[in-house]
């Protein structure tokens, strides 16, 4: 070492490098790093880029549950495209032969159907994403942990408890905590709806704060898993009435110390009992915490804190202090937020060539404070000798070669998270030599200088070069052994040696060097094989190193003869420093203790050792720290004052002195007054050091002290301050408000000054401590002076000539600021001279004075125009009453919103009195503020305006959209989702849109409303293994944002339960008065089918049902007989009365109760058979309906009169295929409705159809005339039915249906027609109404059109219906035969006319 110390004296003495120091930073060619910006440019090398590489989107910590599927994601971005892979716990995944884990197409990974279970948890871990470029590199993402929901178990469960009424609750149910999220409550076997009064802390706990009456009953908690669920112990909780005696306070539940992450939320509970009830409010670190005005404190039910979103601010220990009057208890608990690692300076990209050596730096921070590790082409750095970790977190290089170039990563890791930053590194090669002689090698190179630990290598010029005066060299070295070589450059040309420092003691080092001229670098010196010395023996640390403080100023430290003295020891040098500072002093001593003087007092100092011997400084000792002994202040306290309490007594306050004058702990302040009259007569009183202030009491009226303090050490009084004066009051005054406005205020303005006087308040019993007084121009905010309150006058200095000023006077008191006085002036002009003593004529020189400022505009108006747009108006005080511009100003408005608070300052130049500001966003609250500019004059800008926008209807969808199955509840789901980000407004509400078909029109979904701001919903009696899609719309008071992303949602299969009969949607209707339609979904009792319990019928019941069905089917022939006999022959009357039955049709719409009750005929005629007979709920699953889930179609019907408005048009939701009539709720009409029903209708144009049915092939449908092609309705609406499809496939053209929400057991009847002869024709001009098939036992059935029967407001009668069917060829020829030859057309119009009678009878009937 020593040897080392000598050699660098004897380089830094040489005059040498002084000629050095001026060409410093003067390198061989493309010998420096270059570091994100451009390579070194040299002439004819190929410059390589930098490549973009970097992650788009990185994994995150996920929690999931067993059998769910998981989805870490990862993109990155690189062209071209990279690669991606996935480690778990340090590990390459195997995803091509994996069947529950699948890369995704962006990189994501996919993990279906998580297993976890106690001894196999293949799916719980750490995830990393590693993404790879084929020649370029690879990069890893952070890593995320996957947390699997273990096994429930109850660490407490609930206990039977009491609590008095009006008191608060609280049940015990703590699981581990990563199964908290799914931990709810029932009372009573019920599940329990959290509101403001009963919540659920964080830790599962549930807390009932002023009980009631109804809060009584059993408790357990449950937690949902996805699993089956666990249930805990039953708890009773009884609810005493109110024994109106006082009882000792309590705390049933009390805050324990937290740990968050900034950003979190946290909830401190904090729960009390006792009678009377008593009051929480909390405190943190002594400071009471406003819990009403704060926007992140909420007090919650029953006491506990909740803070959101956690800064570091928020760190602290927080007191719960619960008070009822009586008595007051308090507890208390720390919370420690910590901070997920944060990069405060990232790796940079550097070009570098071979030999060179470069550092990555990269610089984070975070609590706890994190770890860094770095990683090249996603493999780890492990340090070596040629990869070193440097102050702390950088990465050095030594002696790069090729191999080294790639993509370098530093990963910083802690307690809370890790984060990744990275940097490429590209080897460039050398630029080839230009045209012209390259210098030769070298010569003699030899090692002039060996250390242990340096070398020093000097050589002479190339012989090529004899001078060499321009030359430059580079050292290249190398263990060794070892291929990785290093460089060493010279510091200015013409230098012919280098010294190279930090080698390792006896080491063998390989040299060489190359010189370099301006056309490149030539050739190579021989190699030189040099060994490093030994390391020298030197002493060890001298033991027992003691200090201790002899007085103020001195410390004298004492040490022992180091153990491994390796030699005699010639002398010791002590070396101390300042704690605090970096400035280390040494003194050589020859014993084993020295004192030193001359220090600071009551400083601490460090002291630290090292002994020397022959062959220089030994190891150090470590550090010791003493301070220096206190002694008395060496100055007086600071900012002393006093304010006059009242006529007898005056409060004191200081400050301490500074610190460096407290030459010791501060014990106390000795405080000195008396009378300024009687000066000998001096009272003492001494406070404790932490105290900074004194209330003096006990003086005289309207007298005049004088007061003085002085600091107190252990060792004594320090100085004390001046004498400072103050005066009691006469009498005792009110300072109980604010002064009243000063009595009068004048003003006289001269060239920069204005000169001020007042007198105070008339009311003399009001206490005045000052007065304000405000001035500016144009505004008197713009600067503040306070005066004293016995000061009279004031000269206001350094004021702008010819400037009009306004100035206002308030007096104030400890109460607060009076009502203030205003009086403008204007000055005089520099030109009025009355005021001037003297002034210079044909001055040499007069500065140009800096243009006085314009008044600011006024009276700032925002006026808003729309949800972007708003309108800001102003007037201008400096311009003529009437307002019009007719020089060159113009005028600067500027906005910003205070969301988000560092929102910056938005500008726009106008040359009018208003500016219309656009480009804002929605429902947002802005200011705005003018200043006006006149060539080299502005304004101060003017007092601020606020607007905010108007509404806008939602722009974008709500956010985390997700259907979970409700437990115990298979036809049962639970939509959640979140406020859409860009809500332009308040949510009013949100729709749900539901459908079996992803690809069906939005009308054909069926809808869910929910009212207000709620972000969850049932819905109820869904189809069992079903898949279902689900979108969600949100509006504001503006109207509906876009949809979200259809989600899909597969409801459970049904068990042996689900599958029973009654399980059937009942027939109770809800509110409004949809008809039902019985359709195809409903189906007559079978012979043999399942009664509702599951058992077969009684014989006896079926002999009845051949009865009844036997009977029905006679009377329906003999009526379809007489029906085909007269409706061939129908009359211009009858076309008029089947016209006016087509007003009866009623639309219908996909809103659940949205028309009138209407009470229809209550029995039903089949169309076929003429069959009459009630219609009651069949007890008989439709198997139509329970083979397939429900395929949909809709069309929307279009009324015939063209000329109505549009706002009639209703949209049609419909549905057709088949339903389990176990779920008709979700597409049928759920919540427990009747069958469908369907009314045939023949108001409509023809169609054709062709249905299969289990029992026989329909014919195609004939064609029918119209009743409603002539006549037009205002009030008409389109009509809408069910239409059920068969088993198989339509044959035909699909028949447009619409969805119908039936909520009223309606039955109706209608007649049957014989369609005329002639092919079928289709008007697709001409308004439709769709087709329903409807089915029989043991019959031919035949499809009819349908529709509803009712008004759109109002109740009509039933109109006569008639119905174009498809019987079979032969029949309708035998009715035509009869009917022609059997009646004739007098006779026809008789019987129609008494149908028509019979008809109303009926209804008459079914309505009454």
């Amino acid at each position: 070492m020593a040897a080392e110390r000598g050699a660098r004296r004897l380089l830094s003495t040489s005059s040498f490098w002084l000629y050095c120091l001026l060409l410093l930073g003067r390198r061989a060619p493309g010998a420096a790093a270059a570091r994100s910006g451009s390579a070194p440019q040299s002439p004819g090398a190929s410059i390589r880029t930098f490549t973009p590489f970097y992650f788009l989107v990185e994994p995150v910590d996920t929690l999931s549950v067993r059998g769910s599927s998981v989805i870490l994601n990862c993109s990155a971005y690189s062209e071209p495209s990279p690669k991606i892979e996935w480690k778990k716990d340090g590990t390459f995944l195997n995803l091509v032969s994996d069947d529950r884990r699948q890369l995704l197409p962006d990189g994501s990974l996919f993990i279906s159907n998580v297993v976890h279970s106690k001894h196999n948890k293949p799916d719980e871990g750490y995830y990393q994403c590693v993404a790879t470029v084929e020649s370029l590199g690879t990069i890893v993402s952070r890593t995320a942990k996957l947390t699997v929901a273990g096994l429930p178990r109850f660490t407490s469960q609930p206990e039977p408890s009491s609590v008095y009424a009006g008191n608060s609750a609280i049940l015990n149910c703590e699981v581990n905590a990563d199964l908290v999220p799914f931990v709810r409550w029932e009372q009573n076997r019920q599940p329990l709806l959290l509101d403001d009064r009963v919540i659920k802390l964080p830790s599962g706990t549930l807390v009932i704060s002023n009980a009631t009456e109804g809060d009584g009953g059993l408790y357990r908690c449950v937690v949902e898993s996805g699993g089956p669920p666990k249930y805990s112990d039953e708890a009773e909780l009884k609810v005493l009435p109110d024994p109106e005696v006082t009882s000792n306070l309590v705390f049933l539940k009390q805050p324990s110390p937290l740990v968050r992450v900034i950003g979190q939320d946290v909830v401190l509970p904090c729960v009390a009992s006792g009678l009377p009830t008593p009051a929480i409010k909390w405190m943190k670190n002594e400071e009471a915490l406003d819990t009403e005005s704060s926007e992140r404190l909420v007090l919650l039910s029953g006491g506990s804190l909740e803070i959101s979103d956690v800064t570091e601010d928020d760190a602290g220990t927080y007191f719960c202090i619960a008070d009822n009057g009586n008595e007051t208890i308090e507890a208390q608990a720390e919370l420690t937020v910590q901070a997920q690692p944060e990069f405060l300076k990232q790796p940079t990209n550097i070009y570098a060539h071979e030999s060179m050596d470069i550092i990555f730096e990269c610089e984070v921070t975070g609590k706890p404070t994190p770890t860094v590790k770095w990683v090249k082409n996603g493999d780890m750095v492990i340090p070596s000798d040629y990869f070193k970790i440097v102050k702390e977190h950088n990465l050095q290089v030594l002696g790069l070669v090729k191999s080294d170039e790639g993509f370098y990563q530093c990963i910083a890791e802690n307690d809370v998270g890790n984060a990744q930053a990275g940097a490429q590194l590209i080897i460039l090669e050398h630029a080839p030599a230009t045209t012209g002689p390259l210098p030769s090698a070298p010569r003699d190179v030899v090692a002039s200088l060996v250390s242990t630990r340096f070398i020093k290598l000097t050589w002479r010029t190339p012989a090529s070069d004899p001078h060499g005066d321009n030359l430059t060299y580079s050292v290249f070295y190398t263990k060794e052994g070892i291929a990785r070589e290093r460089v060493e450059n010279t510091s200015c040309p013409g230098e012919m040696q280098v010294t190279i420092q930090n080698l390792m003691p006896a080491t063998v080092y390989i040299f060489r060097v190359m010189a370099q001229n301006k056309h490149g670098s030539g050739e190579s010196s021989a190699p030189l094989r040099v060994e490093t010395q030994p390391e020298v023996q030197l002493p060890g640390p001298a033991p027992n190193i003691r200090a201790y403080a002899v007085s103020p100023t001195s410390i004298t430290v004492m040490w022992e003869t180091p153990l491994s003295g390796n030699g005699e020891i010639q002398n010791y040098k002590l070396y101390y420093m300042e704690k605090g500072t970096d400035k280390e002093q040494d003194v050589d001593v020859s014993s084993h203790s020295y004192t030193v003087n001359g220090l600071k007092k009551y400083t601490e100092y460090s002291f630290r050792v090292v002994a020397y011997n022959k062959h220089g400084p030994g190891v150090s000792t470590q550090d010791v720290a003493v301070r220096t002994l206190s002694d008395v202040p060496s100055a007086a306290p600071q900012n002393l004052s006093l304010e006059v309490r009242n006529s007898k007594s005056i409060m004191i306050h200081w400050q301490p002195p500074a610190p460096a004058t407290q030459n010791g702990q501060i014990t106390g302040y000795k405080i000195r007054y008396r009378k300024a009259s009687r000066k000998s007569d001096v009272t003492e009183t001494l406070v404790s050091g932490t105290q900074l202030s004194q209330l003096i009491e006990g003086l005289d009226r309207g007298t005049e002290y004088n007061f003085r303090v002085a600091a107190l050490t252990i060792n004594g009084t320090g100085p004390a301050t001046d004498w400072l004066s103050a005066e009691t009051f006469e009498s005792d005054l009110d300072e109980t408000r604010v002064p009243e406005v000063p009595s009068s205020l004048h003003v006289r303005p001269l060239v920069t000054s204005i000169v001020v006087s007042w007198t105070p308040p008339e009311n003399q019993n009001i206490v005045v401590r000052g007065y304000a007084i405000g001035y500016g121009i144009g505004s008197p905010h713009a600067q503040t002076i306070k005066v004293d309150y016995k000061q009279r006058y004031y000269t206001i200095e350094n004021l702008d000539p010819s400037s009009h000023y306004v100035i206002t006077l308030k007096a104030f008191n400890n109460v607060g600021e009076g009502i203030p006085l205003y009086e403008s002036a204007v000055t005089r002009p520099h030109t009025d001279t009355s005021e001037v003593d003297l002034f210079v004529i044909n001055a040499p020189y007069t500065p140009v004075p800096d243009p006085t400022p314009m008044m600011p505009p006024v009276g700032v108006q925002a006026s808003i125009l729309s949800h972007d747009t708003i309108r800001i108006t102003w007037a201008d005080n400096s311009l003529p009453k009437h307002q019009k511009i007719t020089d060159s100003r113009y005028y600067t408005v500027r906005w910003k919103t205070n969301i988000p608070a560092n929102t910056k300052y938005k500008n726009a130049n106008a040359t009018t009195l208003s500016y219309l500001v656009t480009g804002l966003k929605p429902n947002t609250l802005y200011e705005f503020s003018v200043m006006v500019t006149k060539g080299r004059r502005s304004s101060t800008w003017s007092m601020t305006a606020h607007g905010t926008t108007f509404e806008l209807v939602p722009t974008s969808p709500p956010k985390d959209v997700t259907v979970v199955s409700k437990e115990g509840k298979p036809k049962t789901i639970i939509v959640n989702w979140q406020p859409p980000s860009e809500a332009n407004g308040k949510i009013t509400g949100y729709i749900i849109y539901y459908s079996t078909d992803v690809n069906a029109e939005i009308h054909d979904w069926v809808i869910e409303p929910v009212v207000g701001n709620r972000l969850t919903h049932q819905i109820q009696e869904l189809t069992l293994d079903t898949p279902y899609y689900f979108k969600i719309q949100a509006r504001n008071s503006k109207g509906m944002g876009p949809m979200s992303e259809a989600v899909q949602f597969r409801t459970p299969k049904a068990d042996s339960s689900d599958k029973m009969p009654n399980d059937q949607a009942s027939g109770s209707g809800g509110k409004g008065s949809r008809l039902p339609d019985l359709g195809s979904d409903y189906k007559p009792p079978m012979s043999g089918s399942n009664s509702p319990h599951g058992s077969p019928t009684s014989p006896l019941d079926s002999n009845m049902l051949l009865v009844i069905i036997v009977s029905v089917g006679v009377i329906t022939i003999v009526v379809v007989v007489i029906i085909a006999v007269f409706c061939t022959r129908r009359t211009t009357s009858h076309q008029k009365k089947k016209r006016a039955a087509c007003k009866s049709v009623n639309g219908s719409h996909k809103y659940k109760g949205n028309s009138k009750d209407v009470k229809p005929p209550d029995l039903w005629i089949h169309h076929e058979r003429l069959e009459l007979k009630p219609i009651d709920k069949s007890p008989d699953p439709n198997p139509i309906m329970t083979d397939t889930p429900i395929p949909r179609n809709s069309q929307d019907i279009t009324p015939v009169d063209n000329s109505m408005d549009s706002n009639i048009h209703q949209r049609r939701n419909s549905y057709r295929g088949h339903e389990s009539e176990d779920s008709m709720s979700t597409l049928a009409g759920r919540r427990g409705m009747r069958p469908k029903m369907m009314m045939p209708f023949d108001s409509q144009p023809p169609q054709q159809s062709v249905r299969n049915t289990p029992s026989t092939d329909t014919m195609p449908a004939s064609s029918s005339q119209t009743c409603c092609t002539d006549h037009q309705d205002p009030e008409g609406a389109t009509s809408s039915s069910y239409l059920a499809s068969s088993q198989e496939e339509d044959s035909g053209q699909s028949l447009p249906t619409a969805h119908v929400r039936p909520s009223h057991p309606l039955k109706s009847f209608a007649v049957p027609a014989i369609p005329p002869p002639g092919p079928p024709t289709y008007d697709p001009a001409l308004p439709s109404t769709p087709l329903l098939s409807q089915q029989a036992l043991n019959h031919h059935i035949h499809s009819v059109k349908t529709a509803s029967i009712g008004t759109l407001g109002r109740s009509r009668p039933p109109m006569p219906v008639v119905v174009p069917s498809a019987p079979e060829v032969q029949e309708t020829t035998r009715m035509l035969e009869d009917s022609e030859s059997s009646y004739e057309p007098d006779e026809l119009t008789k019987e129609m006319a008494h149908l028509e009678g019979l008809m109303k009878d009926l209804n008459a009937i079914t309505t009454a």
